[in-house]
């Protein structure tokens, strides 16, 4: 998504922006130019992997997520300003952590905080998820304003990295989609990494990691249904945990991995089989979409689970028409 005040009428800008911001990113308060006239603001806003990505130059001056806003239904999330030019301040949790060029700070979206921007807004603004995080509530409490300096080498590092994840995502030829998934991942395990170093909890961190070990998995194995590829092997190693304590771990949770993914592509199939959209799509070609190649085994397995084929659930919802789609090609 794309910002650019230029296209909008000076009377409308400020709204705009907002509402843009609100729907996209986070529910804050901005304080713009007093005559609509000069406000500018320019940027884009992208997903990448679990990261929602917010780069932005603007003459704004102050942001703020009051009380009231910090109540509201948002995910829990914590964002990480990095700075390009200029600088910054975050206030949050009785602290300031003044930003310059390179620098990073972290805030929570759960409590109130405020953004002071003297002479205009140029970062990139990296949305995370908690749980995608994976660091206790009490640790995060102690990260928050708290400047990590580019003079750090692990600092630079994790900078380095989200730095080349906005660069692509807002470049004139984008990353491929697969490609930033990818880059996500790495850059909120150092960016876990620099907070755990930085306030000596490393062992806590590990833990808070393993704890969500279950629902980072479960996120996971839903973006990636339709891959045939999908096996425990792989689920592991993109974790990089080994197979037996992902087993372990889901097995505390309840969950028995090849039969969930299963029960899962499952649902995804019964959907799509019911939805008038997919009607010009064979039964076959849906199954194997969902990760079942082959298609006796899809109609076995379907009916195992719902008590009913393939094809006479399309025709239930869809009409008679619908049910001539018995396998094809």
């Amino acid at each position: 998504m794309l910002i650019d005040s230029t296209v909008m009428a000076p009377g409308e800008r400020a709204e705009a922006i907002r509402e843009v911001i609100w729907s996209s990113v986070v529910r804050v308060e901005i304080t713009h130019q007093p005559d609509p006239r000069l406000i500018r603001t320019a940027g884009v806003i992208s997903r990448v992997g679990p990261l929602t990505v917010c780069s932005v130059r603007a003459n704004a001056t102050i942001v703020r997520r009051t009380p009231v806003l910090a109540r509201d239904d948002m995910e829990p999330s914590v964002f990480v300003g990095l700075q390009v030019t200029g600088s910054s301040v975050v206030v949050q949790d009785g602290r300031e952590a003044v930003l310059r060029p390179g620098d990073l700070a972290l805030y929570d979206t759960t409590r109130p905080y405020t953004l002071l921007n003297r002479d205009g807004i140029h970062q990139h603004y990296f949305r995370i998820p908690r749980a995608e995080l994976a660091l206790p509530e009490g640790l995060l409490k102690l990260a928050t304003a708290v400047p990590f300096s580019r003079r750090d080498p692990l600092a630079d590092l994790t900078a380095t990295c989200l730095r080349r994840i906005a660069r692509r995502q807002a470049g004139p030829a984008p990353s491929p989609a697969h490609d930033l998934e990818a880059a996500g991942r790495p850059g909120i395990e150092m960016l876990r990494a620099l907070v755990a170093a930085r306030l000596g909890e490393q062992r806590t961190a590990f833990q808070a990691a393993d704890e969500t070990l279950c629902l980072r998995v479960m996120d996971h194995v839903r973006a990636h249904l339709g891959d045939h590829d999908l096996t425990p092997a792989r689920v592991a190693a993109h974790h990089h945990v080994s197979l037996r304590q992902l087993y372990k771990v889901l097995s505390r949770n309840g969950v028995h991995l090849g039969e969930w993914i299963r029960s899962q592509r499952l649902e995804r199939c019964r959907a799509e089989l019911a939805s008038a959209s997919a009607q010009h799509r064979s039964i076959a070609a849906i199954g194997y979409r969902w990760g079942f190649p082959n298609a006796a085994h899809f109609s076995r397995a379907f009916r195992t689970a719902f008590g009913i084929t393939p094809s006479d659930w399309r025709a239930l919802h869809a009409g008679s028409a619908g049910s001539q789609g018995v396998f094809g090609p």
